[in-house]
């Protein structure tokens, strides 16, 4: 079956790169399918699962905060804010993750001379996000 090479990277490290037969994510309209040979492409990846059919046939699910993807002729590069293999920590990182920006918002609030919100509310909405993607989208075996 033909293939693509698949590089996964955030803010840390490279979380991922080989030859794969298929990508799925989460984008604005919904979840997205790329494929060996797929059309020129660049957009936003949703926070969620990614999911990644590899080249010996088992699937490998990933839990990403967001980011962007772009379809090359020879290979998809996803740009993660932040992304990890999905597992039960993964459940435990977005709490964290809402627990900091709750934070981050209230201390904004605090300070009177601040009155620019919007860093904070984004990482707030953004950890909400996730954490709502994590509890809700558990990764499933695909149907034979």
């Amino acid at each position: 079956m033909a293939k693509f090479r698949l590089e996964i990277v955030s803010a840390e490290k490279q979380v991922f790169s080989e030859d794969v037969q298929e990508v799925i994510v989460w984008g604005l309209v919904g979840q997205m399918c790329v494929l060996p040979h797929h059309a020129p492409l660049m957009t936003v990846v949703k926070p969620g699962y990614i999911q990644v059919k590899k080249e010996d046939g088992a699937d490998l699910y990933l839990a990403a905060t967001g980011g962007f993807l772009e379809v090359l002729p020879d290979k998809v590069i996803i740009l993660a804010d932040a992304c990890d293999r999905a597992d039960k920590y993964i459940t435990d990182q977005a709490e964290e993750a809402l627990k900091r920006a709750s934070w981050m918002l209230e201390e904004t609030m605090k300070s009177a001379a601040s009155m620019d919100y919007s860093a904070a509310e984004a990482a707030l909405l953004r950890s909400l996000e996730w954490l709502k993607e994590t509890r809700s989208k558990r990764p499933r075996k695909r149907a034979v």
